[in-house]
């Protein structure tokens, strides 16, 4: 275990001022301590006890807030993602985007196949914008389990340029196959790489012909074969496999951390979110393996 020394510096709050009490430990505290909480799943009591033993034996002179003063500062922290640096500064990237649930409180999944779900069952959805290349967590949303996929995607790619990274193309699902993404997309020169759907049918302009849209590309190209016969033609062409990428990303968050969120209040569902995208990026940038093709 190691601690960054600016984080032991810094433990004390040191910022402006406020109405009422004030903090006694910084942002920058809260958020190793959360860190740990992801990373070992921990409860809060568990957590407070945990960080005192492992400073202690650290040598690190500092005190350990309480557990519910942990539970309380979640709500509002503001949670870098961690992303590379190379990422920043280098290339279009390759971004890829899907969601996935995250269980609140509920059933189990045995229970749920023999006598099926009662209306205590509660998700959460999770997200994710993805760098095809390495699968660092580029931009993650998290919303109720009734928001639409594609709703989200503006918000994602605002984001991603927020944190100064170029975007080449865009690999979605059908479930983005919206106008709203398309056009997103394409006023920010960004390809997007999105399967019509089965009964897609082609976009006119106002005067309902047939416009030079990349969508009607798409689909006039899976024409020509027949849509069942050519629509895997069209996604090795395009690439569209890549966006499997995403899948490899909610398999290491559920498998790592888990798939259930602990916390209860939506604000301090979306900061546990966004530390565990942060511990994930940390985790691909520190031991990602690195695979070699022998044969």
């Amino acid at each position: 275990m190691w601690v960054s020394e600016d984080v032991a510096r810094s433990w004390k709050y040191a910022g402006a001022a406020q109405r009422g009490g004030q903090f006694e430990y910084s942002d920058g505290c809260m958020l190793t301590l959360l860190t740990l909480k992801v990373t070992f799943r921990l409860p809060f009591r568990q957590l407070e006890g945990f960080a005192t033993s492992i400073l202690g034996l650290m040598k690190i002179d500092v005190q350990v807030p309480c557990y519910t003063q942990i539970c309380r500062r979640q709500k509002g922290l503001d949670v870098p993602l961690n992303i590379s640096e190379r990422l920043k500064k280098g290339a279009c990237v390759h971004v890829v985007v899907d969601s996935s649930g995250l269980k609140i409180y509920g059933e189990c999944e045995w229970r749920v196949r023999k006598h099926g779900y009662s209306k205590r069952r509660t998700w959460r959805k999770i997200h994710l914008a993805l760098d095809e290349g390495t699968g660092e967590i580029l931009a993650q949303v998290l919303t109720d389990n009734k928001t639409d996929d594609a709703s989200v995607l503006p918000t994602l790619i605002e984001q991603i340029e927020a944190e100064g990274i170029k975007i080449g193309k865009t690999g979605a699902d059908g479930a983005y196959d919206t106008t709203q993404c398309w056009e997103i997309l394409i006023s920010k020169d960004i390809e997007p790489i999105i399967p019509p759907m089965e009964n897609a049918v082609y976009w006119g302009d106002e005067n309902d012909q047939i416009g030079d849209h990349p969508r009607n590309h798409a689909l006039q190209k899976i024409d020509e074969g027949g849509m069942e016969a050519n629509r895997k033609g069209w996604k090795i062409e395009s690439g569209y496999h890549r966006r499997s990428k995403s899948e490899n990303g909610f398999f290491r968050w559920k498998t790592i951390l888990g798939e259930k969120m602990y916390a209860r209040k939506t604000e301090n569902q979306q900061t546990e979110a966004a530390v565990k995208s942060a511990v994930l990026n940390r985790f691909i940038q520190v031991a990602a393996p690195i695979s070699i093709k022998v044969a």
